[in-house]
Parts: C-alpha cells; structure tokens; sequence
C-alpha cells in the first residue's frame, strides 16, 4: 500500500475517538449527572463508544486488492483504542479536562 493511498482512512482515525468517542462519553456523564469521573472512568466510557466503531474496520471487501487497506484499518482501529485506554490520546485527556472545568 501506498503512502497516499491511506491517507484518508488516517485522517478518520485521527478524529474518531474524539468526535465520536468523547463526545458520546460527554453525553452519557451529563445525562447520568456524574460531574466528576475519573480519568479512567472517562477513558473506559470513551473506549466503550470508540468500540462501536469496530464495523467500520471489514467494510472493505475481502477481494485481494483491499487485503492492504484492510490490515492498515484494524492497525489504526486498535492502536487508536490502546492510545485512548492508555491516556496517550491528548485530544481525549484534553475533552476529559475540558468536562470537568466545563461540564
């Protein structure tokens, strides 16, 4: 596979756990009425919803052609939830301080 050629799938991945995965997490804290989770908790919540994504790592066919684009999905697709879980993800740790300051 190309550089290029998966440029866009990248880009998703970038905004996905924060776009989906935050805000989702921000929802379910606030309709709960829990103001002041821990980070773990707000992690977990996040990764719970990030998983729901998990279909969108076999869209592509299983036709040969797609066997590259697919292997690159599942990478992005775990390392983002291991990043999100392991508080490396710094656009979810700054939602989770954002939540507690703005909640």
């Amino acid at each position: 596979m190309r550089d290029d050629e998966g440029f866009e799938i990248d880009r998703a991945f970038d905004l996905l756990p924060h776009v989906v995965g935050a805000s989702w997490a921000t929802i379910w804290f606030r309709v709960n009425r829990i103001r002041r989770p821990s980070i773990e908790e707000f992690r977990n919540k996040v990764a719970e919803y990030y998983k729901m994504l998990e279909p969108l790592s076999v869209v592509y066919s299983k036709d040969e052609k797609f066997a590259d684009m697919t292997r690159h999905v599942n990478m992005l697709y775990q390392k983002e939830l291991q990043r999100i879980l392991s508080g490396k993800n710094q656009e979810i740790e700054k939602r989770f301080k954002r939540y507690l300051d703005y909640g």
